[in-house]
């Protein structure tokens, strides 16, 4: 660290050294009146001389005036910031930092930038802001300089390249100086080298920078030389390449996002409708009341554990399995086990079901969505090339529900209940003469897919809006990967969930989304045409009678 202080104390005098302006060698008092200057040169010459003196004001003094804080008190000709208030301004001295109180709005003067002045602005603060002990600084002014790129800088960034550790600041480092270099150079070697180098990163600005070197107008093409032109076709076509590349990583991503999501909303009903082979049209609701115990549990967290509201969400899992697994258990209990056989008043009555659940909810808990907020450990984002972002929330999604549909599959192969339940699934009149309570393994069942469908309500509530119509959403797109994995299969729904998550996300673009889920639908119908039990059958005699 020592090493890289000394290295960038270096760089700061050789800053001053290299940001060339006429008003050379001129001190921070002289050169802060000629910012109120009439004459645009003058403006931009006491700008190039602040930014040479060193001196530690300067930066300040220039980001106020490209912020329009910066103001000439009339009476004295003394330059402050302006902070308006009610009547008019309170203002500090630029130079002194003194405070000096409010004055009226007639009694100072705005130091007023142009459009081409703020563009200098921007460049020499972020000229400034290079050798920055801050990474994030350092970025923000390669980024600035990038889309304002100047002669003076062009050494500067250079040197900054030479003395700069981190990886991502470099690149961007990089990336400025030969936006730079394009836009002052009249070398054509140089320019080349700097079209090549800018061929090599994917972001669109980059894209638009040397895309834009190919334009062709009335007058002939934007970029005069040749040589310069055909480098930059060849970076353009390798960027485009790129880009494609990234772009198929985060549809790719976003799909297995999508899919991660309806695993979760659709692996509970596998549950109920393999073993039982009842259609739950409330089952949405199920992942809505999760949602809703997640607001409840980090209210509590909020008004009594503030501290400890990065936990709230390993309450909120256990919660939401509990609350709507028992409701579950009572709904079967209640309402399905009287209606088996029946699968139109099963419909019905599930239907009807859920439009008293969301009314119950919008009694309690009003019409309007809840928030329901994201631990810290949960808020952020990934960034990768391509303007890619991966956001912290999806991928715990993502791993939360491969632990879920790890810890049900544990559940059916290794446990007694999951015995039972496979037992019923295969052959129902067997189990039953084989001494197995089918009444109770239906209610542990239905209570199991609600818990789960609880538990997808939790993670939903982390990327949706949560409201009563949250589950509504939802079903038919779990039908849709229940019917097309396998009914019962639950290697099959993960299958199922993730290759319609791909698609979806895949078509999206082309079709958009209504048409994509409608293309969808349509191909599953044809497969379950070929495949009418979906891809992973269940095996047994009673299933395959």
């Amino acid at each position: 660290m020592n090493v890289m202080l000394f290295v960038r104390r270096i760089l700061t005098g050789f800053l001053a050294l290299f940001l060339m302006g006429t008003a050379y060698g001129a001190t921070i008092e002289e050169s802060i009146h000629g910012l109120a200057a009439k004459s645009l040169a003058d403006k931009i010459t006491a700008v190039e001389a602040l930014s040479e003196s060193g001196d530690e004001r300067a930066r300040d003094i220039l980001q106020a005036m490209l912020d329009g804080r910066l103001y000439r008190v009339k009476v004295d000709d003394r330059t402050v910031f302006a902070d308006k208030i009610e009547g008019g301004f309170s203002i500090i001295d630029a130079l002194t930092g003194e405070v000096l109180g409010e004055v009226g709005k007639r009694e100072v003067k705005k130091v007023k930038a142009n459009n081409k002045l703020r563009g200098k602005l921007r460049g020499v603060i972020g000229g400034m802001s290079l050798l920055n002990p801050d990474a994030n600084v350092r970025k923000a002014a390669a980024d600035a300089i990038f889309k304002t790129p100047s002669a003076a800088m062009v050494s500067v960034l250079e040197q900054a390249v030479e003395s700069e550790a981190d990886d991502d600041v470099r690149s961007r480092l990089e990336r400025a100086l030969a936006a730079a270099q394009i836009a002052i150079s009249q070398n054509s070697d140089i320019r080349q080298a700097a079209v090549q180098r800018l061929g090599t990163f994917t972001d669109s600005d980059v894209r638009a920078l040397v895309g834009g070197l190919l334009i062709e107008t009335d007058d002939g093409f934007v970029e005069a030389d040749a040589a310069v032109r055909a480098a930059a076709s060849v970076a353009l076509e390798k960027i485009e390449a790129s880009i494609a590349r990234w772009t198929l990583v985060g549809n790719l991503f976003q799909g297995l996002s999508l899919g991660s999501v309806l695993l979760l909303a659709a692996i509970g009903l596998a549950i109920t409708f393999g073993v039982m082979g009842v259609i739950n049209m409330a089952h949405g609701e199920m992942v809505m009341l999760g949602a809703y115990t997640t607001f409840v549990v980090q209210e509590i967290f909020r008004n009594h554990f503030p501290e400890s509201f990065d936990y709230s969400i390993a309450v909120a899992i256990p919660a939401a399995f509990i609350v709507v697994g028992a409701l579950g258990i009572a709904i079967e209990r209640g309402i399905i086990r009287f209606l088996y056989g029946r699968p139109l008043e099963t419909l019905l009555a599930t239907w009807g079901l859920s439009l008293i659940l969301q009314q119950s909810v919008r009694t309690i808990f009003g019409p309007t969505n809840r928030e329901v907020g994201n631990p810290s450990w949960m808020t952020g984002a990934i960034d990768l090339a391509g303007g890619i972002s991966l956001t912290y929330n999806r991928l715990w999604i993502i791993l939360f529900s491969l632990i879920v549909f790890a810890g049900l599959i544990a559940l059916l192969g290794r446990t007694s209940l999951g015995l039972r339940m496979r037992a019923v699934t295969q052959n129902r009149a067997m189990a039953s003469a084989m001494g197995i309570r089918t009444g109770a393994v239906d209610a542990l069942t239905f209570g199991l897919g609600c818990g789960v469908a609880g538990i997808a309500g939790v993670a939903l509530s982390q990327i949706d809006n949560v409201g009563p119509n949250l589950g509504r959403g939802y079903i038919v797109d779990s039908f849709m990967v229940v019917v097309f994995g396998g009914v019962g299969n639950l290697w099959g729904t993960l299958v199922g969930a993730a290759t319609l998550g791909v698609v979806n996300k895949f078509l999206e673009p082309f079709a958009g989304a209504v048409l994509g889920k409608i293309l969808v639908l349509v191909a599953i119908i044809l497969f379950i045409q070929k495949r009418p039990r979906g891809m992973f059958a269940l095996k047994g005699r009673a299933v395959e009678s």
